[in-house]
């Protein structure tokens, strides 16, 4: 999610670095933050299917976490 920042600053910043998101949505008034418990960045979601949070990150994603954290869950979620 774009959170706190403008739409156009945040679309160059991927365009610029690389965009890994298969989506990425923004958060114009900051009410998805709020609602899925933000509260500094960068913070990383796994969404299950049904749409629910399944695992919530926080801080950059390291090898260590994605081999340790997150990749379990995602394989979890797929099997």
């Amino acid at each position: 999610i774009n959170w706190r920042d403008s739409r156009p600053e945040a679309i160059r910043w991927l365009q610029e670095l690389g965009d890994p998101y298969l989506a990425s949505a923004y958060d114009a008034d900051g009410r998805v933050g709020i609602d899925w418990g933000v509260y500094g960045v960068p913070e990383t979601f796994v969404i299950g299917a049904d749409g629910m949070i399944k695992y919530k990150h926080i801080g950059p994603v390291t090898h260590e976490s994605l081999e340790q954290k997150i990749m379990p869950v995602l394989k979890e979620l797929l099997s």
